[in-house]
């Protein structure tokens, strides 16, 4: 409705009732103009018919809902389903061309500028979070590992000669396989054990690059978010290196834009050192379902060319999830969401703390994690040799998700590299322990919730203990060290 057909409806209705809808709806449309105007998340949630509103604005603006348009090409936002249709506010053309996914598609302009404003968006929600230099990104439509891929095989053409990659250790398969979907020979420098904490053995870094060559070496690829006892890598010092030497550093943030530590870190890695680019999760960081990620960095040319080698068309899909979640939660909703994970970690750790006393346990102290915990299960490991498995499988079967139980000594081969104590971050970890982690969305109900249920197991071996017996039954389910992913 524009002021034309408002004046035309005041024949049909009562002009005061006309103008007083006219106004209602100019307030919704100057929510927009400050959107477009200002390219940053609002700094209060809309209200979800403002958002419709906003993405049926969009939709029309694309060839595909034109009234007159006549489509003779093979791509032309067809849909055979209105289900579909609906589930993607008919905006079907996607985002980018064929040579760069953050380039304007003609016949597209409504979802060429909800790629635009998602981008802009999200930059602005990166400084809010704690990387306030970050100068460029944008959203790519895989998950973290493929995105580490894809930045992985821009570095190729800028360092012909380079073939390996050196990786602080981190027990996860995504950023491991990443390195070796690209065509590299990852370079594994195991952590270094100080106190609980396993930590990023700076020096081993430095001589690998001297033994190697520094034209040899691709980059450095360093982690923040991470499972304990294993704690995010020391970013400035590796930063440092790589600015003496002349190697890019790719950082793998996966979950780590919810916590100001890991940001932290990565601002002032940039800031002392080099960091050329970060990668972050989407669905673990803003809540939205998986399939998409954040690639940033400091550098507007080399954050370009990543998106350029990004071959054809992109899903606008992931995109669209982002967008409209952080227009209906606004800057101050997402600082509340940042707060209360910090204080649900917190309760997590107290909590987690008192539990294990109990039981003769202890929570490992690794102050430099922010997010992830671990308990020992010390004790429980001379209980039986399946003990430890066995808790896993038994939080599996009483629906906890997300907890991981790390016996010791397990091996796991990736792509034909057999890593000793998988899952421990390091060959020989002096205990055996479980995971739990305070990420965001986290309610305490959750807390009290997944307290409870592993207490119950846990008095469920201490009493199969005093009874002179080795482990309880099997809950008629599969062995299970995790109850949740360990990818990413």
């Amino acid at each position: 409705m524009n002021g034309e057909n408002f004046g035309a409806s005041e024949r049909l209705v009562n002009a005061a009732y006309v103008r007083q809808g006219a106004q209602g709806r100019r307030a919704h449309e100057l929510r927009l103009r400050v959107l477009l105007e200002q390219g940053k998340c609002p700094e209060d949630g809309w209200d979800e018919s403002t958002i419709e509103l906003f993405l049926h604005e969009l939709a029309i603006m694309d060839s595909n809902n034109f009234l007159g348009n006549c489509g003779v090409g093979e791509r032309e936002g067809r849909v055979a389903s209105g289900m579909v249709a609906r589930r993607h506010y008919r905006l079907i053309h996607g985002i980018g061309r064929s040579g760069d996914i953050s380039a304007v598609q003609p016949k597209a302009a409504g979802s060429s500028l909800l790629n635009k404003l998602t981008n802009s968006i999200v930059l602005d929600i990166i400084k809010l979070a704690g990387v306030r230099t970050v100068t460029n990104c944008f959203v790519v439509p895989m998950a973290t590992g493929m995105s580490l891929t894809l930045c992985f095989l821009t570095l190729r053409h800028k360092r012909p000669k380079a073939k390996y990659i050196i990786w602080p250790r981190i027990d996860q398969k995504s950023c491991f396989k990443s390195m070796i979907t690209a065509g590299f020979e990852p370079v594994v420098i195991e952590n270094v054990l100080e106190g609980d904490e396993l930590r990023t053995d700076v020096k081993a870094v430095e001589a690998k690059i001297q033994d190697l060559g520094a034209e040899n070496v691709l980059c450095v690829h360093s982690t923040t978010s991470c499972f304990a006892p294993r704690v995010p890598d020391r970013l400035e010092e590796l930063a440092v290196i790589c600015s003496n030497y002349d190697i890019p550093h790719i950082v793998n943030n996966a979950y780590g834009v919810q916590s100001s530590k890991c940001m932290h870190l990565i601002q002032q890695g940039a800031r002392v050192g080099r960091i050329d680019a970060f990668i972050q999760s989407l669905d673990k960081n803003f809540m939205v379902p998986v399939g998409g990620a954040i690639i940033a960095g400091f550098n507007d040319s080399f954050i370009h060319d990543i998106s350029k080698m990004y071959p054809g068309r992109a899903s606008a899909s992931p995109s669209l999830d982002v967008l409209i979640t952080l227009l209906s939660l606004g800057e101050s909703g997402y600082r509340q969401l940042l707060k209360e994970r910090k204080e649900m970690f917190s309760y997590l750790s107290s909590q987690l703390r008192k539990l294990a006393e109990v039981y003769k346990e202890r929570l490992l102290n690794t102050p430099h994690n922010p997010i992830s915990l671990a308990m020992s299960l010390e004790n429980l490991d001379k209980h039986s040799d399946m003990a430890v498995t066995q808790l896993g499988s038994m939080l599996f079967t009483r629906q906890v998700s997300g907890a991981r139980v790390v016996p010791l000594g397990s091996l796991q081969t990736v792509n034909n590299y057999t890593f000793k104590g998988f899952m421990s971050h390091t060959n020989y970890y002096p205990c055996a322990y479980l995971n739990a982690a305070s990420a965001i969305g986290m309610k305490k109900q959750d807390v009290d919730l997944f307290l409870k249920r592993l207490e119950k197991c846990m008095k469920t071996f201490r009493k199969e203990k005093s009874n002179g017996k080795d482990v309880p039954e099997m809950d008629n389910c599969t062995k299970h060290t995790s109850t949740g992913e360990t990818e990413d």
